[in-house]
């Protein structure tokens, strides 16, 4: 009698199995990505620096999504991220390096509810609004940004709406990665929380409405503000090929002890044709954030970036974030085949005050000394990017930027041209 209970067991959890694999969903990404740069970092072709270099990145990921009912979902990915090659040390955020972050966990998260309607999400994960100028996960960067997170969400259909608390995980070389909420080691104590409001209730736009807390301790003081904002983008498809993106933002709060009230704004305008078996785009873009004249006044001006993809909007070559910048841009885009999408940029850039220092990407890192009597007109920027897709799971990306270097340069020390170049591969399953 024990044989066939056994054998009946045995069935029943193999079952099992195999309805837990068919509930399984699984992803993996392999990216590989070459580089070059000479004088991106300090503008100066006298100096072989370190940042001066080729060299090659890698990515890989591999999750997995169990859904073993409608109301519940659990994903999981690892990452591992690697440079090689490379002249620098390869630790994360120094020296601009990718820097190496070998096998760690990227994703962890559980989903209650219905995505499309009710639901409450917890743990690591992506958060992304709007166009990323805000809070995005900088995709381009090697080992990408997350959160550990508790975000609710509603959805019906013509709006949606997220609550979300969150801490940005940070990268650490040898050593699983971990945020605020996780390290007690740390003083930072940062929360980030926000409201994001999202609508169709005009056919021909999203309107979005959104506010965003900070919390922050650091040694140079405790940093307590709100960002508001709002965003207004048009459909070319309902508008006859022109399409439009107004983006208005305030800041008002504590920044390291300061009194911060701070603003930055985006206006763009295009024109998409439609009919054209190219597709083409031409657009004009306007993006200022704004700075602080006077930094001994006790009072704070300069925009706060936050958590952006700063990537694409301010130049391939990642020399500007959205703070103490005037940014005209012209965008030419095109799809000569259905496999094959090309982009020509060209960017202006002014600091909005040469009182404040001017901010690379990562809205931190300063290029030059601040110098209150030199020239606004940092630079000019040209970007040329081929994306092919070579199979249904391949994508290949290969671009070349040349930065110009302006009067701001030339008046705070050597003021050489910049140039980067790249090639990627992106394996998607």
């Amino acid at each position: 009698m024990r044989l066939p209970l056994f054998l009946l067991s045995v069935c029943a959890v193999s079952a099992m199995g195999e309805g837990i694999a068919e509930q399984l969903k699984w992803n993996f990404q392999a990216r590989t990505r070459g580089e070059t740069r000479n004088n991106t970092y300090d503008f100066d072709s006298s100096r072989k620096a370190v940042t001066d270099d080729t060299y090659l990145l890698t990515r890989v990921r591999l999750g997995v999504e169990w859904q073993p009912d409608d109301w519940i979902r659990i994903a999981v990915q690892g990452q591992d991220v690697r440079e090689a090659f490379s002249k620098r040390a390869n630790v994360p955020l120094q020296n601009g390096a990718e820097g190496d972050d070998s096998v760690d966990l990227r994703l962890a998260s559980v989903e209650l509810g219905n995505p499309t309607h009710l639901s409450v999400k917890a743990g690591r994960q992506v958060l992304s609004y709007g166009d990323e100028r805000l809070v995005g996960p900088l995709e381009w960067l090697n080992f990408s940004r997350t959160f550990d997170a508790v975000k609710l969400h509603y959805q019906t259909s013509t709006w949606w709406v997220d609550a979300f608390t969150s801490s940005v995980v940070r990268i650490r070389r040898s050593q699983f990665n971990l945020s605020d909420w996780q390290d007690d080691s740390v003083t930072r104590n940062q929360f980030f929380s926000g409201l994001y409001f999202s609508s169709q209730f005009l056919p021909f736009q999203t309107t979005d409405l959104y506010a965003f807390h900070l919390h922050e301790e650091n040694l140079t003081g405790v940093s307590n503000f709100v960002t508001f904002g709002t965003r207004h983008k048009g459909d070319p498809t309902k508008l006859k090929g022109w399409d439009y993106t107004v983006e208005l933002v305030g800041q008002s709060g504590q920044l390291n002890g300061k009194a911060l009230s701070a603003y930055a704004y985006h206006l763009e305008g295009g024109y998409n044709w439609l009919k054209h078996a190219w597709k083409p785009r031409l657009a004009l873009e306007y993006s200022a954030g704004s700075g602080d004249s006077d930094p001994n006044d006790g009072h704070a001006h300069t925009f706060q970036n936050l958590f952006p993809t700063n990537h694409p909007p301010y130049g391939f070559m990642d020399t500007f974030s959205w703070q103490n910048m005037q940014n005209v841009v012209l965008r030419l885009a095109a799809q000569p085949h259905a496999k094959v999408k090309t982009t020509l940029d060209f960017h202006s850039f002014w600091l909005s005050t040469t009182g404040d220092a001017w901010y690379r990407a990562n809205g931190t890192t300063r290029v030059r000394a601040i110098n209150p009597n030199a020239s606004s007109h940092a630079g000019c920027e040209l970007d040329f990017t081929i994306n092919t897709k070579l199979t249904p799971n391949l994508d290949m990306l290969l671009g070349y930027s040349h930065f110009f270097a302006g009067a701001y340069l030339a008046a705070t020390g050597p003021s050489d041209d910049a140039d980067f170049a790249y090639w990627m591969m992106t394996f998607n399953y």
